[in-house]
C-alpha cells in the first residue's frame, strides 16, 4: 500500500457533525468480523454503511467504486492505522474524496459515543 499518498483525516467530532447533518456519505469498515460484531458507528439512513474487511479491499474494489458515486467516502477501523492504509490503497487506485477517520472506532466511543464498547 502506498505511503506518499496524502489523505485527509476526519475527527470524530467532524463525523458527527456530517451525519448529524444528514449528509450523504459511505462509511466503510475495515476490521475483521468479530470486531464488526462487536460494535460499529452507527450510521444514519443518508449514508451507506459497508463493510469490508481489509484483507479483502482489493477483490472488492469495483463494488466499492460503484458505491461511492459523489459521496466521501470516510473509512475506519480499531485506532485509525488499518483504514489508512486502506485510503492510501484506494486513492492511489483513483478514488477521489477518500478520508481515514482519525483513531478509528476506539476515538469514536471515548469522544462521541460511549455507548459503543471498546476492545
Amino acid at each position: 500500500m502506498n505511503q506518499a499518498i496524502e489523505i485527509p483525516h476526519w475527527s470524530p467530532q467532524d463525523l458527527k457533525e456530517h451525519l448529524d447533518a444528514g449528509l450523504p456519505l459511505v462509511l466503510l469498515d475495515v476490521r475483521e468480523d468479530l470486531e464488526r460484531h462487536c460494535c460499529a458507528i452507527d450510521a444514519p439512513s443518508s449514508v451507506l454503511d459497508i463493510h469490508v474487511p481489509i484483507g479483502e479491499i482489493s477483490g472488492r474494489f469495483d463494488l466499492l467504486r460503484r458505491c461511492l458515486g459523489d459521496r466521501p467516502l470516510v473509512i475506519y477501523c480499531h485506532h485509525g492505522v488499518r483504514s489508512l492504509a486502506t485510503a492510501r490503497w484506494l486513492a492511489s487506485q483513483g478514488l477521489a474524496d477518500v478520508i481515514n477517520l482519525e483513531g478509528g472506532i476506539d476515538a469514536w466511543s471515548q469522544i462521541i459515543d460511549p455507548s459503543v464498547p471498546r476492545y
